[in-house]
């Protein structure tokens, strides 16, 4: 039985998941974590895509974001993707998939299933007990995003 086909469409809202491979970490250092927030801030630009939320696990990073043109997203989490594999192996002296299959993206279509994903996404490091408050993970947007600090990777929430 082959893959399910993406449901893609413009000005659509995503929470995108992709996992490390056979559950392992994908982040072991603090220059994990920022090499990917650089990448994540660099092809979020290039690809026209909006990011309103997002939380860096040790092993899966979710993200929800916004394309403008339904065909944005493959290239945005291809290149994404593929740019921090090379950077993993490269770094831990590793070859192969680093990433397990294909991102998931879950199309948001309902207003109030944006916000609980938003809170989803940054309370995922209390449900795994890394650690106690949302606050405390420096991985993730909610500090950004719920005490106004700076942070390049977020836009503006869109008008709902």
């Amino acid at each position: 039985m082959g893959r399910v086909k993406r449901v893609l469409q413009d000005n659509g809202c995503y929470h995108l998941i992709t996992r490390g491979s056979r559950k392992r970490e994908v982040f072991k250092s603090p220059d994990d974590y920022n090499f990917y927030l650089n990448l994540l801030k660099k092809y979020k630009r290039k690809h026209n895509i909006r990011i309103y939320s997002y939380c860096l696990m040790p092993n899966h990073v979710h993200l929800l974001g916004q394309i403008y043109k339904k065909e944005d997203l493959s290239r945005f989490m291809h290149v994404l993707n593929r740019a921090y594999a090379v950077y993993f192996n490269d770094i831990y002296k590793g070859a192969g998939h680093v990433w397990q299959g294909r991102y998931v993206s879950k199309l948001i279509l309902r207003d109030q299933y944006f916000f609980d994903c938003m809170t989803y996404i940054e309370f995922n490091p209390v449900r795994a007990k890394l650690v106690n408050k949302p606050g405390d993970y420096p991985w993730s947007s909610y500090k950004a995003r719920t005490q106004g600090k700076n942070d390049p990777i977020l836009d503006s929430l869109p008008e709902i």
